[in-house]
Parts: structure tokens; sequence; C-alpha cells
């Protein structure tokens, strides 16, 4: 699995690079064909409180998955879209098995 982290008009801390890798390498639990996972990091508004916006999107050849989520922290953020791929992988797993 190829994981690539994009920060958008910023530099991404090694502590936040191992969080995403961390969390995205998990995602292999959930299906063996994950080719690629492209992760998009952002700050929305900088005077809002939750800002920090974070896109996952995955490939594999059951198709594309994506989440995005904002949240007041990176990390919580990457949680919360990766928790929402998972989902999304367990779902279409259910349903190729059910066809």
């Amino acid at each position: 699995m190829d994981i690539k982290v994009h920060a958008i008009h910023f530099d991404v801390s090694s502590h936040l690079e191992d969080h995403i890798n961390k969390k995205v390498s998990k995602l292999s639990k959930f299906s063996d064909d994950i080719t690629s996972v492209d992760v998009f990091l952002k700050v929305v508004k900088k005077e809002a409180v939750a800002n920090k916006e974070v896109e996952v999107k995955v490939m594999a050849p059951a198709g594309e998955f994506f989440a995005s989520k904002i949240s007041d922290t990176f990390e919580e953020s990457v949680d919360n879209s990766v928790d929402a791929i998972e989902k999304q992988l367990i779902k279409s797993k259910e349903k190729a098995r059910t066809k």
C-alpha cells in the first residue's frame, strides 16, 4: 500500500506523519487489495476553532473510497476520516459477498 501525505500550504511534522501512517496502514485489515492512499491536510478558516480538514482517498480494485472530516486537530480529523473509510470498506466487502 502506497501512502502519500499532501499538506496544503504548510509542512507536516514527523509526529503527525507517523500518526497518519499508523492509522492508514490499519486499513489493510479491512481490504488486502488497497493500492494507494492519498491524505490531504489543510487549514480551512484560520479564525475558526474546528479548522483542520483531512481528506482521505483510497484506491482499490473494488473502487475508490473517500472521506473528509474537519476537527480541532489533524490527529482527530485523521482518526475520524479513517473510521469513515473503514465503514465504507466493510460495506463494500459485504456487498461483494452477497452478490
